[in-house]
C-alpha cells in the first residue's frame, strides 16, 4: 500500500515557475513507478510525466516537453515535478500516481493522491 500526498500548487503569472512535490509512504517506495497527471474542469485527464523506480528513465507528455521537470528522490520519499515558462493551458488539477515498476510504460497505476491545484494567470 501507498499512500500519495501532493503539494506546491498554487497561483503563479505566465512565464512563472512552480515545483510540485508527491510524498509518498510505503514500505517499497523506492521500487515504485510514479507519474503525474493532470486534470482541468471539463476536460479528461491527461498524463504529463512519469520516471522510473530507478530515476534513470523520465517520460513526458509532448505540451511539456523543455518546460517540466520531473524526478524523484527515494531517501526523501518524494516525487517532483519542476513546472517553468507556465501557460494558461496548464492550469489544472495536478495529481501524482505510483504503481509496479511497469506502471511507466503500462500506465496501470495503482495510487493516487488527492491532487493540487494550479492556476496560470494570464
Amino acid at each position: 500500500q501507498v499512500q500519495l500526498v501532493e503539494s506546491g500548487g498554487g497561483l503563479v503569472q505566465a512565464g512563472g515557475s512552480l515545483r510540485l512535490s508527491c510524498a509518498a509512504s510505503g514500505r517499497t517506495f523506492s521500487r515504485y513507478g510514479m507519474g503525474w497527471f493532470r486534470q482541468a474542469p471539463g476536460k479528461e485527464r491527461e498524463f504529463v510525466a512519469a520516471i522510473s523506480w530507478r530515476g534513470g528513465s523520465t517520460y513526458y507528455a509532448d505540451f511539456v516537453k523543455g518546460r517540466f521537470t520531473i524526478s524523484r528522490d527515494n531517501a526523501k520519499n518524494t516525487m517532483y515535478l519542476q513546472m517553468n515558462s507556465l501557460k494558461p493551458e496548464d492550469t489544472a488539477v495536478y495529481y501524482c500516481a505510483a504503481g509496479a515498476p511497469s506502471v511507466v510504460v503500462t500506465g496501470e497505476y495503482d495510487y493516487w493522491g488527492q491532487g493540487t491545484q494550479v492556476t496560470v494567470s494570464s
